[in-house]
């Protein structure tokens, strides 16, 4: 027989518990998806909030003796939650920067795309790169993963527990910035490669026939080559996308450690 039966104490600590969850869901990749509707993602994180609670074997939350005391903890949750699920996000950034440095070397730069999953203005081969890895996420099941690190949280992080150090987070962030130029390169490394060679053949051939308006003729061709090496190179993502994974579970274990 379940017993549905809930005390005071017992909602108060399931609130604080869908506090942190729905902060997540907010933040972290995947189910931050404006596509999504909000009540889509206000549900998900109301039962599995009431999940985590009952697997819980111990409900206990640090006293406090005022309203204000419960709504300090309160808003200690939501930040616990915007941490650990910006953790993970941060690192789809790197996909836009590697379209933005393709386009550029491409030549289409100026060409954009409102990208209905972040609601941005991003370039043409960021949308392409966003929607490729978001889809070998979902088949490699990294959503899944998510889930479970959220529900290690509660272990490791104890509800009204969580420790903000600025130098600890500080150090994750600069981790992630190093990084983060070096990540973006490595997935448009053979566009921007391709893009580099074609323009050396183009600077021979103006010297070697200075009769042929190479301006007008080399946009079409670094447009073709370029487009050309990103359909051929498409292949490439699968292995850049477990790349990112890995620094996605990095910086969000980074992120959680940070809390403790």
């Amino acid at each position: 027989m379940i017993d549905l039966t809930f005390s005071y104490g017992d909602l108060e600590y399931y609130l604080l518990i869908f506090v942190r969850i729905s902060c997540f869901v907010v933040t972290a990749p995947f189910f931050s998806i404006n596509n999504v509707p909000r009540r889509v993602k206000a549900g998900f994180s109301f039962f599995l909030a009431y999940i985590l609670f009952e697997s819980m074997p111990v409900h206990d939350i640090p006293a406090y003796h005022t309203v204000y005391g419960y709504a300090a903890m309160v808003l200690k949750e939501a930040i616990a939650g915007l941490i650990i699920g910006f953790g993970a996000n941060i690192c789809n950034s790197v996909i836009n920067l590697a379209g933005r440095l393709a386009d550029m070397e491409i030549g289409i730069s100026m060409i954009s795309l409102l990208d209905p999953t972040t609601r941005e203005q991003t370039g043409f081969t960021g949308v392409l790169y966003q929607y490729s890895i978001m889809l070998v996420m979902m088949v490699t099941n990294l959503h899944h993963y998510f889930i479970r690190a959220l529900a290690e949280t509660f272990t490791l992080i104890p509800i009204g527990r969580a420790v903000f150090s600025s130098d600890k987070i500080m150090t994750v962030i600069i981790q992630y910035l190093g990084d983060y130029v070096s990540i973006a390169f490595r997935i448009c490394l053979p566009v921007v490669a391709t893009i580099m060679l074609t323009n050396a053949v183009l600077g021979i051939l103006v010297k070697t026939a200075p009769q042929i308006n190479m301006f007008s003729v080399g946009i079409q061709i670094k447009l073709f080559i370029g487009l050309a090496a990103l359909m051929i190179t498409i292949g490439v993502l699968p292995s850049a996308s477990e790349y990112i994974f890995r620094e996605m579970k990095v910086m969000m274990t980074a992120m959680v450690r940070s809390l403790t």
